[in-house]
């Protein structure tokens, strides 16, 4: 008889795992997956097209209905697990039903960030996650709506761009020196810049958000040195959160996300997390990749394969069209580290290779982002590319000859 294992959430991570367990373990489990939303898995890096109005909404699905159903999945759209109960192993959903487990996965996902500014709870201040907030924000952009995105990482330049596009006036605050800091250097978040004043949004840097200003709804974004920036929509893209309130109810190892490990085990050996939600080795991804990477790892663990998740290393591509972006690894050429860069300001394109040792140990890549996947294979692979350092910036069938 199969075991019951439930998954749950419904993003991305879960939908792999799912995937991953479909071929290596077809037939071992009875498998269910709960999800919060009332709708079916979908990808959620393609909601900033969606909101561009560049794809439509079942362009997003992740899987279609009958994928779900040809494999014996059982899923639960709209619910929401209450209660684990770990020494009767069963999770309790909203309205009552309990269903049982022998292995419980949680792919809980997180929650944007909301920080206590004044005036936070206005109408019209809002995060960015998922189809609802899309169609509430391609309303106020279709009449022209003046937005002010809070935010200069990934997910307020998605946004941004995307309102833009669909019809708003756009204006991009972010906090420090410049766009996305934590993966760019300066002359690359320098070129970002460019392109997105370009694209219509007003991009201004060292911004301090201090509060919110308005009666019933927010009219206008108060920073610290004064200024104020007209706002009928104020859309808050500072990071997320790990969904970890239900593991921690049940009794579970919780740090910053639900702690896991090397086997993506929580501290009940019938309990795992993977994606935005699991902490591993002091660290919480809150990317796709990473999550991918954890859905493998456990199902061949859940196959009773061998396999361990030894972390990930972190890769950066901006999901905004006709902006590449695609940042690996070092981003910044610390002591010991050289530079290989070709530039071309004219055209926005700039290339940024950074080696240790003779070996690739990150790049940056704006406004070209071709071999992107060949990059990122050298810095994980560790291999030296001392013969092929001058042609990097070409890319790969130019490392290829220059290597034969």
């Amino acid at each position: 008889m199969a075991e019951p294992l439930i998954i749950v959430g419904n993003g991305m991570a879960a939908t792999r795992l799912a995937e991953e367990l479909s071929q290596r373990a077809l037939g071992r489990y009875s498998v269910a997956v709960i999800g919060d939303e009332p709708r079916p898995a979908y990808n959620r890096v393609l909601l900033s097209p969606l909101l561009a109005g560049e794809i439509g909404e079942n362009d997003i699905d992740l899987k279609p209905p009958a994928w779900w159903r040809d494999r014996g999945i059982s899923t639960f759209y709209g619910r929401s697990v209450e209660r684990i109960d770990r020494a009767a192993r069963v999770v309790t959903l909203r309205g009552g039903s309990n269903l049982p487990y022998g292995k419980l996965v949680l792919a809980t996902g997180s929650t944007p960030l909301r920080p206590p500014f004044p005036g936070g709870a206005l109408r019209g201040v809002v995060t960015f996650r998922d189809t609802a907030d899309v169609g509430m924000m391609r309303s106020y952009a279709a009449r022209g709506a003046r937005v002010a995105v809070i935010g200069g990482g990934l997910l307020g330049l998605e946004a941004a761009h995307g309102l833009a596009r669909a019809g708003a006036e756009v204006t991009l605050l972010h906090l420090v020196d410049r766009l996305m800091e934590r993966q760019l250097d300066r002359e690359g978040a320098g070129l970002l810049a460019a392109a997105m004043a370009a694209r219509g949004v007003d991009v201004r840097l060292r911004a301090e958000t201090k509060g919110f200003r308005g009666r019933d709804h927010v009219e206008a974004v108060e920073l610290t040195d004064g200024t104020e920036i007209p706002a009928d929509l104020v859309v808050i893209a500072i990071g997320v959160r790990p969904n970890i309130e239900i593991a921690q109810a049940a009794g579970l190892g919780v740090g910053r996300g639900i702690l896991v490990d090397d086997g993506l085990a929580t501290s009940d050996p019938a309990i795992f997390a993977i994606g935005e939600c699991a902490e591993h080795r002091g660290l919480a991804y809150g990317l796709v990749e990473p999550a991918y990477e954890q859905a493998r790892v456990l199902a061949a663990r859940l196959a009773g394969r061998d396999g361990a998740y030894l972390g990930s290393l972190l890769s950066t591509n901006l999901k905004v069209s006709g902006v590449g972006v695609f940042s690996a690894g070092e981003f910044e050429a610390g002591d010991g580290a050289e530079t290989v860069v070709l530039r071309d300001p004219a055209a926005g394109v700039y290339r940024k290779f950074v080696l240790r040792g003779g070996r690739l140990a990150g790049c940056v890549l704006v406004g070209d982002t071709h071999g992107a996947l060949f990059y990122l294979g050298l810095i994980r692979s560790g291999q030296d590319v001392g013969a092929i350092r001058a042609d990097l910036p070409f890319g790969e069938s130019h490392c290829i000859e220059a290597a034969a």
